[in-house]
């Protein structure tokens, strides 16, 4: 029976309060310790997750593992169903979903957590289409026997997802693997453990249990033990460079594969014939505004031609200007608050190293809230900054805020240079009326994702993925779950 819905986040954070959900049943850590989780937007405290340490991990990587031999054993286009029918159910929760994540994230409701919720739905629906795609090949090798290869799951994956879109990229982890016969355990972010954990209760109402199980902790507690685990063949990790090295160096002691989404800085170019008008509503999706800024695809560098960079800062800074700053379950609201304390005050200092920069000049845009409710909320209002070189802090570090540099530029080759001297390499954009040109930039770029005259969020077939420090492999697409999901072995039939 499916459970019923609850549409008071409040409430639904109170009951999902100090729980883990393990071998499809929610319950207490083994400690019963827990840590609080708190509305970014007022600085409250809605809701006590469960702390989960290395013995609750075991348990669930043990219910993973018991789980898996069974699982994989159904046929592909059964595992498919299953999955597709999450998404279904999901979808039935959509309204729900979207206000736990507003609340505990600081994300707009209307203008993100709403269209989070709605896509993890359809990621799940999407991958478990593709359960028939799960094809070997034949091999042509000798004449008297039969070569054929075939895909088999790796077991237990561990899959470790950041606080930003913890739903949508959670279900780009999981949805593949189940489909390819692996069973997981999903370690949600300290920040942003509630919307994940109600996922989890509404998919084990579909799935047997031990297929999806969920771990709330810190990283040391409950990440590490999770990658470490004798039993985890495979840990799909999004987060930050650091914490990603970390993962990779411990799993290479285990040599096992690693799908790593790391962080970005990605560089938006504006050509003199683009379509200004067009393109400054580009850079407001790109630059996730909306978001607080909090995505490692933010076009944080926005290189725009002189002939009509005074005209693009001016339009940009008066539709960020007309962007509502309050309440996240507020319908009005475009923008809510910053996650955390810790990311608050980083972005902070980064606003106060651009500001100092000579020859800088800082916008401040939209205006801050006027509720006293809202008085300890994590607000920041989005900058955009010009007069600041390349090569300044605000332009290589990535911030993870609403913060944005926008540099001026007449040369192509130079700008081309400009956008490719970064350790970052996840996405980038250029904008021109120009074929020719449009082209030559997207061979050029060096990031995994290049886009000409838009700048989409990622989408369920689209494989995404980056280059250099921003990670290793892909996830979004049917390449995704076939590469990074299944072994390939090979089958030799002697007929001599």
């Amino acid at each position: 029976m499916s459970l019923e819905q609850n549409l008071d986040p409040f409430a639904l954070a109170d009951q999902l309060s100090n729980k883990l959900l393990i071998d499809g049943k929610l319950t207490p850590a083994l400690s019963g310790k827990s840590f609080p989780v708190v509305n970014p937007a007022t600085g409250a405290v809605i809701a006590h997750a469960a702390d989960g340490v290395a013995a609750d991990v075991d348990l669930a990587v043990q219910s993973a593992a018991k789980a898996q031999k069974s699982w994989a054993k159904l046929h592909p286009r059964e595992r498919g169903r299953l999955v597709q029918e999450c998404g279904r159910l999901l979808n039935t929760h959509v309204e729900e979903i979207a206000k736990l994540v507003a609340l505990e994230t600081g994300k707009a409701l209307r203008t993100e957590s709403r269209v989070e919720a709605g896509v993890l739905a359809d990621v799940f629906v999407f991958f478990g289409g593709l359960g028939s795609e799960l094809k070997g090949e034949s091999v042509p090798f000798k004449t008297d026997s039969i070569t054929i290869t075939q895909r088999e799951p790796i077991g237990v994956v561990g899959a470790i997802i950041p606080w930003n879109v913890p739903l949508l990229l959670m279900a780009l982890k999981i949805a593949p693997a189940m489909v390819a016969g692996n069973t997981v355990v999903v370690k949600s972010a300290e920040e942003a453990p509630l919307a994940v954990l109600r996922v989890a209760q509404i998919m084990n109402q579909v799935l047997p249990p031990g297929v999806f199980n969920m771990i709330s902790g810190d990283g040391p507690g409950a990440g590490a033990p999770l990658v470490s685990h004798p039993k985890v063949g495979k840990v799909t990790f999004t987060g930050s460079v650091e914490t990603g090295k970390i993962v990779y160096k411990t799993a290479a002691e285990k040599l096992i594969p690693v799908t790593l989404e790391l962080g970005g800085k990605s560089p938006m170019i504006v050509m003199a014939d683009a379509d200004i008008d067009r393109a400054v509503a580009g850079a407001i999706t790109g630059m996730r505004f909306t978001r607080q800024g909090q995505s490692c695809t933010a076009a944080s560098r926005m290189f725009v031609h002189a002939a009509i960079h005074d005209e693009f800062v001016s339009k940009l800074k008066a539709k960020v200007d007309e962007m509502v700053m309050g309440d996240p379950l507020d319908e009005k609201t475009d923008i809510g608050s910053i996650i955390s304390p810790e990311q608050f005050a980083k972005v902070k200092s980064y606003i106060a190293l651009g500001e100092a920069a000579p020859g800088a000049t800082t916008l401040r845009c939209s205006a801050m809230p006027t509720d006293p409710a809202l008085a300890k909320g994590l607000f920041i209002q989005p900058v955009i900054f010009t007069g600041i070189p390349n090569d300044h802090r605000v332009c290589k570090e990535e911030i993870f805020g609403p913060v944005t540099a926008v540099v001026k530029f007449t040369d192509y080759e130079d700008v081309i240079a400009q956008a490719n001297d970064t350790e970052y390499g996840l996405a980038a954009s250029i904008w021109t009326k120009d074929l020719k040109t449009a082209l030559d930039a997207t061979q050029r770029l060096e990031a995994g994702l290049v886009q000409v005259n838009q700048n989409l969020v990622v989408q369920p077939n689209m494989s995404y993925g980056g280059v250099k420090q921003s990670g290793l492999g892909k996830e979004a697409s049917l390449e995704s779950m076939l590469e990074h999901f299944t072994h390939k072995k090979t089958i030799i039939l002697n007929l001599g």
